[in-house]
């Protein structure tokens, strides 16, 4: 069976979004299979700079460098540390815009060897960059109450408990090292919603972002963008589930001064006396895929893009203080 071809997902809000320009410098902090970065390219004559902790990701940016000789740089690492990942490689003057788009790749779900998938048999994997802790380490060396904690919080299943028992219980006999092994104890214990998505869903959810620190890994992008962008430059930010979408919300919210905790009672000269927005909240709503795009592009169903514009004002130094 071929896998599914890579559709990014949003592709002409994000465009529209950062509003590509001749001369730009962008950054695209999840090249993944390069779709944004090849539309970013497309539409202007402007540079990218990409970034990838997934060592695969050389090979497959290779057809771009080819194409756009001079205007693409892949960086391998993380988009956390873009602030300093970026200097490091030469690009020192501030970004014109900043995309990220969240979680795992088509790619990696479609690769059995990754051990991503549910539906597939492989190593129980889940490294995004191949180096660190495997989920099968996760699964057979965490204690039960951590086990519960990663499924509940990470992944939102309401029988965490009882998932992370069958485990303990299944890993006294042998440990796991395959994902249908998992996946068929988890089936066991939890029975198939009306939703229709497989019980493993989100237990396998949970352990890719504890494995991967995705949560953590989003609030350093965040602060990363912020740390970089110029003023007028452009945040987007495409999340694929709540938790990610929570973490993009809250910080591009805060960031822009809409915490929601000045009255409008509060004298202008105390309301003022707080830091100065570094973002201005473009969307302020989540937007997203029409059904057109949902028809063409199952994966698209959960997305949201939110986006922010950068403001003169200074980022935060790592102590909370503006820099």
């Amino acid at each position: 069976m071929t896998p599914a071809p890579h559709v990014p997902v949003l592709l002409a809000e994000v465009l529209a979004a950062l509003a590509v320009r001749a001369g730009g410098v962008y950054v695209d902090g999840t090249f993944g299979a390069g779709g944004y970065t090849r539309a970013i390219l497309e539409a202007a004559d402007c540079t990218v700079v990409a970034i990838d902790r997934d060592p695969e990701a050389q090979v497959r940016a290779e057809p771009l460098r080819q194409a756009f000789p001079g205007r693409f740089t892949l960086l391998s690492g993380r988009f956390g540390d873009m602030a300093t990942l970026l200097p490091a490689h030469g690009f020192t003057a501030p970004v014109d815009g900043v995309a990220l788009d969240i979680g795992v790749s088509s790619m990696q779900i479609d690769e059995a060897e990754r051990g991503f998938s549910f539906a597939k048999d492989g190593p129980l994997d889940m490294r995004m960059e191949k180096a660190g802790r495997s989920a099968a380490d996760v699964v057979n060396e965490a204690d039960e109450a951590e086990l519960a904690d990663i499924i509940h919080f990470y992944g939102e299943e309401r029988y965490a408990r009882r998932v992370a028992r069958a485990i303990v219980e299944a890993r006294a006999e042998k440990p796991f090292e395959r994902t249908l092994e998992l996946a068929e104890v988890v089936r066991r214990v939890v029975r198939k919603g009306k939703d229709g998505i497989d019980p493993a869903t989100r237990t396998f959810q949970g352990l890719r972002i504890a494995v991967n620190d995705e949560l953590g890994e989003l609030e350093r992008g965040l602060a990363g963008a912020e740390a970089i962008l110029a003023p007028g430059g452009r945040l987007a930010v495409v999340t694929f589930h709540s938790l990610e979408d929570r973490v993009a919300k809250r910080f591009i919210r805060e960031r822009s001064g809409r915490t929601g905790g000045v009255s409008r009672h509060v004298p202008v000269d105390v309301a003022a006396s707080g830091p100065a927005p570094t973002f201005h909240d473009v969307s302020r709503k989540a937007i997203a895929p029409g059904p057109e795009e949902c028809r063409a592009n199952p994966r698209a169903r959960s997305a949201k893009l939110r986006v922010a514009e950068r403001t003169d004002a200074p980022a935060p130094s790592a102590d909370g203080a503006k820099a």
